[in-house]
């Protein structure tokens, strides 16, 4: 008689049991939790166990770009999961090598070698590591308000949070001041930025403070932790001739921004610049963790011979390699930055309608579809008022929308939409409509 197969039984405990395991066995990483029980996601929702649809406004962690389980990537993690999952790190596969090449063929020159990882904090941790060994220096430049990570040399180069109680930071990080045209420090004649006179004073401090060891700069093309700030036009080739000038390497953080989400393939494109080093992640599992290194070949020949270690458990893995062909495959085929582009331009539409009905939306900002809302409660003085912020929130996911909201000390309230590039306009319309009364709601309560 042959030997019965084991089966494995899920048990769904009440929501109250559900909760207190949660609290009593569940380590806090970032604040409270959302109290709803996730059961399944699909497209731009989310669905909770006692039946609400959610519309998903952040793309789960900024990441989902193509949707909740996306039918391509479905296929994809089925398919590949049964035949090549995992490999020891120095082996190859065919989906590693395709997609490091299928990468770099989106890329202007000489961005062509790539080391493919897992997180955002890992490619940014692997970037800086080689930057140091290339330089032969050790020094990080990086906005005041960036967000690269909670590994140790991506932490250290983070600054908008968590960045108390942890003892020393690696040594020789440092910060320059955030173009920020909407609360500039540095004006014109006229009270706009300065931002010239601003990057000058900026590295004025950093030559004052380095020990002559400046290895790279690394910063986001736009601060989304810290704001959805977009530096202006002509910023970041000055910021590279900073960099050039000090003998540095400029690396660009693309996590958030990279692979259609600002309306072209990566934000970088709208300055002519092209970094030494670009970072990518979220985007590019489209949700699994996937992330990479691209760099040229006389970076990585130089790290090469200087003897570049990054050897880790899950570099160059097959199975999100196979999704990451995927992402590419769909964004290509479906037109995703053209589809950005369009999207990005009818929901800031309905944002700045939205605004002429709302006193306290003080800012509309970003890029295709990465938008910031900054709330104010006074335009004139821009006051910021973190209780706003937090009412429209929790009245939103009451409403059935969920919002991600960035809280800084000296700005507003800064909500994060970043729906999926393949959101529809009627979602948009549904999320905007929800926003629209969840602002007044809020606002009418204060």
């Amino acid at each position: 008689m042959a030997a019965e197969t084991p089966t494995s039984t899920v048990l769904t405990a009440p929501e109250s049991t559900f909760w207190a395991d949660a609290d009593r066995h569940l380590v806090r990483y970032g604040g409270g939790f959302t109290r709803e029980i996730i059961e399944r996601a699909a497209g731009s929702f989310v669905y909770t166990a006692d039946g609400r649809k959610i519309l998903d406004f952040t793309s789960g962690q900024m990441s989902a770009i193509l949707g909740h389980s996306h039918p391509a990537i479905v296929e994809t993690v089925q398919r590949q999961i049964a035949t090549l999952d995992h490999l020891y790190s120095g082996m190859l596969s065919r989906p590693v090598v395709d997609l490091a090449r299928r990468i770099a063929e989106t890329l202007p020159a000489p961005l062509e070698k790539a080391l493919l990882l897992t997180t955002g904090a890992e490619s940014n941790e692997a970037a800086i590591r080689m930057a140091k060994l290339v330089t032969g220096k050790h020094e990080i430049v990086s906005f005041a308000r960036s967000w690269h990570g909670m590994t140790q040399a991506a932490a250290s180069a983070t600054y908008s949070t968590g960045r108390k109680g942890y003892g020393p930071s690696a040594p020789g990080n440092f910060a320059i001041p955030v173009p920020n045209a909407y609360r500039p420090d540095f004006t014109t004649p006229d009270g706009e930025l300065d931002w010239r006179r601003q990057l000058d004073f900026a590295f004025d401090l950093i030559d004052a403070q380095s020990t002559g060891s400046l290895a790279a700069c690394l910063v986001e093309p736009i601060l989304s932790s810290g704001g959805i700030i977009e530096p202006p036009p002509g910023y970041f080739a000055a910021l590279q001739r900073k960099c050039r000038e000090r003998g540095m390497l400029l690396i660009l953080d693309e996590a958030q921004t990279g692979l259609c989400r600002t309306g072209t393939w990566y934000a970088f494109e709208r300055d002519g610049v092209v970094p030494d080093i670009l970072t990518l992640s979220k985007t590019l599992g489209a949700g699994l963790p996937l992330a990479a290194v691209l760099t040229s070949a006389e970076i990585e020949q130089a790290a090469y011979e200087r003897g570049f270690l990054f050897f880790t458990t899950h570099v160059s893995d097959p199975l999100v390699a196979a999704v990451g062909n995927t992402v590419l495959d769909v964004l290509t085929r479906d037109r995703l930055d053209e589809r950005a582009r369009g999207l990005g331009a009818f929901l800031r539409s309905g944002l700045a309608d939205m605004a002429a009905r709302h006193e306290v939306i003080g800012d509309i900002r970003g890029r295709g579809l990465l938008v910031g809302l900054e709330l104010v409660v006074d335009r004139e003085t821009k006051q910021s008022s973190d209780e706003l912020g937090a009412r429209v929130t929790r009245r939103c996911l009451e409403l059935g929308l969920h919002m991600n909201i960035v809280q800084l000390p000296g700005m507003g309230g800064v909500f994060r939409i970043a729906p999926p590039l393949t959101a529809t306009e009627d979602e948009l319309v549904l999320g905007l409509s929800i926003l629209d009364t969840a602002i007044g709601e809020a606002n009418a309560a204060l």
